[in-house]
């Protein structure tokens, strides 16, 4: 026996079981792996074997082929069955090729080895089978760990995506509040031309980012009058002439200038440049005409007109919200894109659904509770915008909420649907 063979670094752990009928094959076997540090179990048969097994944690199993009752091709066979992790030798003391592919096929086995073995030889197998044997368990245990980083890698890309979207529509909103304090319209307004562009754009189909983009580009189209006089910001537009009509003519492209250094609103300022376009091409600045003239400017040209109208911006007088809608179905194919037109139509008579989600429920600020979603623009009796839409409300924001109530002696209106 050569004695220079390197011990397995935990061989001290590792577990064996021999399964012969012949005792003395037995002991041999217990001398040879016991003086190597492995714990070493026996049977003397298959059938005990099997016992063994049920009250043992077993690394390794050494079956001879040749035993009454159960010989070692069924009882290996077994093993895989209901122990396929446990490493499957076939010891044979003779030349039965039948026998050998029986243990190959049915019990998967790693090796066989034949007797009289070489005791070196012997050790080298079950030290190759067992070092192979943990390389594929740290193997598997390293791909399960990879699969579950890869997945919490996954989720947090998701959450921070989220978050970085919800801020980012934060942000606009915020910039398109500060537009609304500089100019001459209501408070809110700039929601309503958004809320009715989004419900628009969802009407004629269009996808998750136009739409997105004309949502933003009409809560941002009065950002190119920001640097107006406040003469020119009351006075309605159809009252304008020469170098004010002209200074009023060029806001959009202001507008567009002011966003393109942000790649992200690229879309939303070529939908700002050509708000003021004309369906039938007398439009201003660049006079294009029909399809040319992005789908989301002419959404926005339409909307904006909607509540512009109602609000004295662009005629001397506040037009009710039925002859508003009449005005713009009369320049169907003028001023306004016909397909627009018959969109908004649709939306403003609620004869077809827009597609979007429900708007939630609205509760007393008393009634909030840590882990709801604000389902629309939490906004101030002035019009102030206090949280935006999708704010997953905390503990401390509910207390915020209800402190501002007390202190304006005003109810919010408040809309909130469950976390998803």
């Amino acid at each position: 026996m050569n004695s220079a063979i390197p011990l397995p670094a935990d061989a001290a752990v590792q577990t064996m079981l021999c399964v012969d009928d012949e005792p003395n094959i037995l002991s041999s076997l217990r001398r040879l792996f016991r003086g190597k540090g492995y714990r070493v179990l026996t049977a003397e048969s298959g059938a005990e074997g099997l016992k063994v097994l049920e009250a043992e944690s077993v690394d390794l199993v050494i079956s001879d082929m040749r035993m009454p009752e159960m010989d070692g091709a069924r009882f290996l066979a077994q093993v895989r069955q209901r122990w396929p992790d446990t490493i499957r030798l076939l010891l044979t003391g003779y030349s039965d090729i039948q026998s050998i592919l029986d243990a190959i096929n049915c019990g998967e086995i790693y090796r066989y080895i034949t007797k009289p073995w070489d005791d070196n030889d012997m050790l080298l197998v079950v030290r190759h089978a067992l070092e192979r044997h943990a390389l594929e368990a740290l193997t598997r245990r390293q791909h399960e760990e990879l699969v579950v980083l890869n997945r919490t890698l996954e989720q947090k890309v998701e959450e921070r995506t989220a978050r970085l979207k919800n801020n980012f529509l934060t942000t606009i909103k915020i910039l398109s509040g500060i537009v609304e304090m500089r100019g001459s319209s209501l408070p809110g307004h700039a929601r309503q031309v958004a809320d009715l562009a989004r419900k628009i754009s969802v009407q004629l189909k269009l996808d998750a980012r136009e739409t997105q983009d004309v949502f933003i580009a009409s809560l941002l189209h009065d950002l190119g009058r920001i640097g107006f006089s406040d003469d020119m910001l009351h006075t309605p537009m159809t009252l304008l002439q020469g170098e004010k009509l002209a200074q009023h003519r060029k806001h959009p492209l202001h507008a567009e200038h002011l966003l393109m250094p942000l790649e992200d609103l690229r879309g939303v300022a070529a939908i700002l440049r050509s708000q003021m376009e004309r369906f039938d091409g007398n439009g201003h600045p660049d006079r294009l005409i029909g399809f040319a003239i992005p789908l989301g400017a002419r959404i926005l040209a339409l909307a904006a007109d909607y509540y512009n109208l109602q609000q004295g911006a662009l005629v001397q007088r506040h037009v009710r919200a039925e002859e508003a809608k009449s005005l713009i179905l009369d320049a169907s194919g003028k001023r306004y894109d016909p397909a627009v037109v018959m969109a908004f139509r649709q939306v403003v008579d609620g004869g077809i659904a827009t597609g979007e989600e429900p708007n939630g429920v609205e509760l007393l600020s008393g009634e909030l509770m840590p882990g709801m979603v604000l389902a629309r623009d939490l906004i101030s009796r002035d019009g102030l915008m206090l949280l935006a839409a999708d704010h997953v409300l905390d503990a401390r924001m509910i207390q915020q909420v209800q402190d501002f109530e007390k202190k304006s002696g005003a109810r919010l209106p408040i809309w909130v649907r469950p976390r998803h």
